[in-house]
């Protein structure tokens, strides 16, 4: 007998947050893992109802929450992000009675998301498993464990080890034996856009970034299933795709140059959008030229900072030569201001202000957009260390207090007023 499963993406909650080519691809991961077994697969996303503008972008549906106590202090509205909570009732009453409800976590300060689903869910169905999976999961395994209300908490990717849970749980999966690679994203998930996930992992270890716990490995998929997908998506209307590799122009020679040959080749109508940061060391004359022809209309640049030192300490990924050299390889072949974002960050540990000034100047000096970014500490990570030996923060700190505006606004150190007037100064010289 099929084993109904109920597959739940929930809530943001956060003083701001728009969708930027943003879908649970960990969600659809499970999605098309249990589908390979004897399963009836249900799915409610709290996420895919929002204002759409163009290229596929748009803003949450936002209602004002009462702040969680550790927020009080944050001088900024808190706000529950997605469709309302009626609709979520109604979508629910409708699920065929699981057997299994998995419900995701991505941002691990979105948890108060999980924690309201899993109230909810509770109401109607007592005695129904409750399964935890996602990044909060991962990298919060404790944390979750005594807060999210979950039956049970996963950690890593969705892989046979499931199996063993649901035999804990006293249900079967039965393999199918046969698996339908023709599986998609909107199979399950109603966005206006396309993922596309070239590789997994990456072969950097930046000091701030997660990525090297969440996959201990890097891979780069096979060309061919990646153009497939895409034709696959092309073919049903889909123009607008996001890269969500967190390193898609490494080795490109054997890699995204092919793949946008290929797209070239068969002369696709599509957009294509990077909102993860790319590599700029890597970005030649050749690169920007297929980036233009194959239909790039977004490209975010990760610097972080200009200072060299700091450059080398967080990671080593960038030089300011290799930035500049990126750029002008960009604009020669018609990439505009509008369509070039560059990542800077402030709030990273020991970081005066006065580097970040530096990098807004640079970054004007370049004619390109400017994204700043707040850093938020991560765990497991070497700034998470730092920040930890220095007695900044603790082991314990609530997840709510690393969200990037609340931990830039109580730990960096800086002037609000001062933090304030660069991001006024940023806001004017990216609207000319």
């Amino acid at each position: 007998m099929s084993i109904k499963i109920l597959l739940i993406n929930p809530w943001i909650y956060d003083f701001a947050a728009v969708n930027l080519w943003s879908m649970p691809l960990g969600l659809f991961e499970v999605a098309k893992f249990l589908s390979g077994y004897d399963t009836r697969l249900q799915v409610i996303d709290c996420l895919d109802s929002y204002q759409k503008r163009e290229f596929g972008v748009g803003h949450y549906k936002k209602e004002f929450v009462q702040k969680p106590e550790c927020l009080k202090l944050m001088p900024r509205r808190f706000g529950r992000y997605g469709i309302s909570i009626d609709e979520f009732q109604r979508r629910f009453s409708k699920t065929n009675c699981p057997d299994v409800i998995f419900i995701t976590s991505i941002m691990s300060y979105w948890y108060p998301g999980i924690q309201k689903a899993i109230e909810i869910i509770r109401k109607v169905y007592i005695n129904t498993p409750v399964i935890l999976g996602g990044i909060y999961a991962t990298l919060w395994y404790d944390h979750a464990l005594k807060n999210s209300g979950a039956d049970i908490v996963y950690k890593g990717h969705i892989n046979n080890d499931i199996c063993l849970v649901f035999e804990s749980l006293g249900l079967h999966l039965e393999n199918l034996k046969v698996f339908n690679e023709q599986i998609i994203y909107s199979d399950f998930f109603n966005y206006p856009f396309a993922p596309i996930l070239t590789s997994k992992g990456c072969p950097f270890n930046c000091s701030y970034c997660a990525s090297r716990i969440l996959n201990k490995e890097f891979a780069q998929f096979p060309l061919n299933k990646i153009m497939d997908d895409i034709i696959n998506f092309s073919s049903k209307g889909i123009q607008d795709f996001a890269f969500y590799d967190d390193a898609l122009l490494f080795n490109s020679d054997t890699h995204i140059k092919p793949l946008l040959r290929e797209i070239i080749n068969r002369k696709l109508n599509i957009r294509l959008h990077c909102p993860n940061g790319l590599h700029a060391r890597f970005i030649d004359d050749e690169m920007a030229y297929l980036m233009k022809n194959a239909g790039f209309i977004t490209l975010r640049l990760s610097l972080e900072t200009v200072n060299s030192e700091r450059q080398k300490n967080t990671g080593g990924k960038v030089s300011t030569d290799d930035f500049k050299n990126a750029v002008a390889y960009l604009k020669k072949y018609g990439f505009t201001k509008k369509q070039i974002g560059v990542y800077l960050m402030y709030g990273l540990p020991g970081q005066e202000l006065s580097e970040v000034k530096d990098g807004i100047d640079f970054i004007k000096s370049l004619g390109v957009k400017i994204n700043l970014t707040e850093f938020s500490p991560i765990p497991g990570t070497q700034c998470w260390n730092e920040l930890i030996e220095k007695g900044i923060i603790n082991q314990n700190i609530d997840p709510l207090l690393t969200n990037n505006t609340v931990f830039s606004y109580l730990f960096s150190g800086y002037d609000t007023k001062e933090i304030e007037k660069i991001k006024l100064d940023v806001k004017k010289y990216n609207s000319l």
